[in-house]
Order: C-alpha cells, then sequence, then structure tokens
C-alpha cells in the first residue's frame, strides 16, 4: 500500500472520486490509501461539497510550513472550527477534554499517526497530559500504539480498524456488566424484586450487546 503524503495528482482523483459520487472507501480502494486519510483529506479541505484539489494541496504544503493545522471552520459554530466541534461532541459524549484533543488531533492529521512528542508541541501540554490521554484511547480501542526502535518512541495510530475494536471493547465492557447484574439477581433470589429487577437489566444489556456486535462484524467491510 503506498505510504507518504498525498500527492497532487492523488488529490486530483479525490475530487474526481467525489465528484462521480463515490464513497470515501471506494476512493480510498482505488488509491490504494486507507478510508481515513481521504475522510480527513475531505474534511480539512472543504467537505465533500467545496473539495478542491488544488487549494487542499496548497493548503496542506502551508500547513506544513506552519507546522500548525488549519482545519475549516464547522457549520452553525460561530466562530469555531469543525475540531472544535467535533471535540465538543466527544466532551458531550463523557470524555475527558484532554483526551477528545488528543483524539481529534490524531484524527485530523494527514496520516493519522503522531508521537507523544508531536502531540505536546501542538497541543502545547505537558508530556504527562498526553500520557494520560493517548493510554486512555489505546486501552478503549480508539488508537494503538506502536513502537519506533531505532529512535526508541512511541507513536500513535489512528486506523480504520480502531473504530470496531472501540465496538467491541466497549461492548465487553457491558456484557461484564450485564453478567454481574444476572449474577446477582441470582444470587438474590430470581422472585425477589430487587432479584427480578437485576434479571431484566442483565437480559437487556445482554440482547443489545449481541444486536450491536452483530451490526458491527455485518458493516465492518465498509472500513476496509
Amino acid at each position: 500500500m503506498p505510504g507518504g503524503r498525498l500527492t497532487q495528482q492523488d488529490r486530483q482523483r479525490i475530487a474526481a472520486g467525489l465528484a462521480d459520487g463515490l464513497s470515501y472507501a471506494e476512493i480510498a480502494r482505488r488509491l490504494g490509501r486507507p478510508t481515513s486519510t481521504i475522510s480527513r483529506e475531505v474534511a480539512r479541505n472543504g467537505g465533500p461539497g467545496g473539495y478542491r484539489p488544488q487549494q487542499a494541496h496548497r493548503a496542506t504544503a502551508q500547513r506544513a510550513q506552519r507546522g500548525t493545522p488549519a482545519p475549516p471552520r464547522a457549520a452553525g459554530v460561530p466562530g469555531g472550527t469543525m475540531e472544535e466541534e467535533i471535540i465538543e461532541l466527544a466532551v458531550r459524549s463523557g470524555m475527558p477534554k484532554m483526551t477528545a484533543r488528543v483524539h481529534v488531533d490524531l484524527l485530523l492529521s494527514e496520516d493519522g499517526r503522531r508521537t507523544a512528542a508531536e502531540l505536546t508541541h501542538r497541543l502545547k501540554v505537558s508530556p504527562a497530559s498526553v500520557s494520560v490521554a493517548a493510554n486512555f484511547l489505546v486501552q478503549q480501542g480508539y488508537v494503538r500504539r506502536e513502537r519506533d526502535p531505532q529512535r526508541r518512541r512511541d507513536i500513535y495510530v489512528v486506523d480504520d480498524d480502531a473504530w470496531y475494536h472501540s465496538i467491541v471493547i466497549s461492548s465487553r465492557q457491558t456484557l461484564e456488566s450485564a453478567q454481574a447484574a444476572m449474577a446477582a439477581a441470582e444470587t438474590l433470589g430470581p422472585d425477589t424484586p430487587v432479584g427480578q429487577r437485576l434479571a431484566k437489566v442483565g437480559t437487556f444489556l445482554e440482547r443489545v450487546v449481541g444486536d450491536m456486535m452483530e451490526s458491527a462484524d455485518r458493516w465492518r467491510t465498509l472500513l476496509a
């Protein structure tokens, strides 16, 4: 699979694919790139309806020279950027803000890869803050950690399959809660009010997790 940054020709093919109504996954397949690379590229440069390959190429070169990203402004958020909107949504869902900032910075990076030092520099926070946030993301399956043996440093990576693994981890944790509830119901007695309530909760969670995993397995091919 080709690596490195997107070329101007790659961006022209992305624009052509968008004009033809192709999905990000299909465009990525034709370019031999991860789907996340295509989705980030389009999101950073005007969205599906406003993507212009030459402008995107110039903007990327300018961001590389400055060393800072320039995400597009988010629709409906006065003065806000797409990055800020995604962070806010993650925080509303319960993710700590620093963790959300690290996650979004990785999501919007061109190749989905950052070292701890890069994250520290870009977000202007302490190495300890980045370490705590990145470790949480790894534990939850949102990010994976790779080791660079030559430079002895960790690299944090967001890839397409991370979304599947995060669902698997979340489902496993919910299933453990369901099993604990049903075990407690059995201990307290299935005929007692508390036992009946816990049994209902456990059964509900177990069924929901089953449906969720079945759906995740069925649609996993969209991430390929």
